[in-house]
């Protein structure tokens, strides 16, 4: 959801979420302590002064990046705002610590967390006009195929609409463990595919990357690049990701990607995120 309701800025998800059911309220707190913790969202920023300097004396792309997901995508957003600020992009973070879902499962959670993005894009669009929206699918895109399809529809009409194309990009392998995601496992390994079908349908409105090169299939693996707690990735994630989506959406932009060294050793890795997480320096 677009407020901090994680434990790391202090806000009890159950303040938020408290005309729900026990039950639900109960989903969301353990939702909160896996997923969340590491930052705010909605931040024009990858918190990198240096790139904001480099953005302002290169010229400009004239691409602005508009960046949706749950906080798997806002542990990403300091470096891939610094890398692409570096090649003159603009970019705003819209993550969510907690949230981020376009889909409506039916269930009382995923019904306001889709309802609180959706507005958040719908201002953001008004105030940022992105040239590129962004979504990272996230781990809390349940549902059945039908449902996913119908939000990833939407997405792709709503970016258009706006002139802006739709880009999306998979979650990266998570551990399942046996909280909340272990009831909706198999619902979050069907969203992926259907992203990408509903890409390839889209007549060219949106386009589906799968970074799955980077990360496999293993959360454990030393390629997934996770955090100890398994979701997250710290720093070097964080910069390998950047630099394959950069690379990938200069593609589409028609830029071509600024030098690793330009950005990778910015302020960015400072960032409050990575200390929760108890991630390096």
């Amino acid at each position: 959801m677009n407020s901090n309701n994680s434990a790391c800025s202090g806000h009890h998800p159950s303040r938020r979420l408290s005309r729900y059911t026990v039950r639900t309220v109960a989903a969301a707190v353990v939702l909160g302590v896996a997923m969340a913790g590491c930052g705010g969202q909605d931040k024009d920023s990858g918190g990198d002064s240096g790139a904001k300097a480099q953005a302002k004396n290169d010229t400009s792309t004239g691409t602005k990046v508009l960046w949706i997901g749950d906080s798997i995508a806002g542990a990403e957003a300091p470096a891939l705002g610094a890398a692409l600020k570096a090649n003159g992009v603009e970019f705003k973070d819209s993550s969510s610590d907690g949230g981020g879902t376009v889909v409506d499962s039916g269930e009382e959670i995923t019904g306001m967390i889709s309802a609180d993005t959706w507005k958040q894009l719908a201002t953001n669009i008004k105030s940022f006009h992105p040239t590129v929206v962004a979504y990272q699918v996230t781990t809390y895109d349940w549902g059945s195929t039908d449902q996913q399809r119908t939000a990833y529809d939407k997405l792709v009409k709503t970016a258009k609409d706006a002139g802006a194309k739709l880009v999306m990009v998979p979650s990266p392998p998570v551990t399942i463990g046996d909280g909340p995601y272990k009831q909706h496992e198999a619902q979050m390994r069907t969203a992926a595919k259907t992203a990408s079908e509903v890409a390839k349908n889209s007549g060219g409105a949106a386009v589906f990357l799968d970074p799955s090169q980077l990360w496999g299939t293993d959360p454990a693996a030393k390629k997934a690049q996770r955090s100890s707690d398994g979701v997250h990735n710290c720093q070097q994630g964080a910069a390998t990701f950047a630099k394959w989506f950069t690379v990938e959406l200069g593609k589409q932009a028609g830029f071509t990607p600024a030098p690793v060294d330009k950005w990778a050793k910015g302020s960015w890795t400072g960032d409050d995120r990575y200390g929760k997480l108890h991630c390096g320096s």
